[in-house]
């Protein structure tokens, strides 16, 4: 997985680096065919904003989130992240599943 960050009016700190590694690295607990994560950091006056996008096989997922603490504004956005994840993961494994009960049921 490549792990891309960008800060907009923001100087992007080793801890927060480290933040954002190690958050992603817990998405990959769920999925591990993620190909790039793009994530972006910025400040607009108070507000602390985190956006980002995965590329994953079959998918490009997005999600963003804004508080007025850059932590807390990474969190968020990484557990809106794993619900997708989940989901996206769940919806390959139903869509695999029905095709092999419709090949099993016209086999016979």
């Amino acid at each position: 997985m490549q792990l891309n960050l960008t800060g907009q009016h923001i100087e992007i700190t080793d801890s927060l680096r480290d933040h954002v590694n190690n958050k992603c690295e817990k998405l990959t607990r769920h999925f591990n065919q993620m190909t790039n994560v793009h994530v972006i950091l910025s400040v607009e006056k108070q507000r602390q904003k985190a956006e980002a996008t995965i590329h994953a096989s079959g998918a490009e997922l997005f999600a963003s989130d804004e508080s007025e603490n850059m932590y807390t504004s990474i969190d968020n956005l990484i557990s809106k992240l794993d619900r997708q994840i989940i989901k996206h993961k769940d919806k390959i494994k139903n869509h695999h599943q029905s095709d092999g009960a419709h090949m099993k049921n016209n086999a016979g």
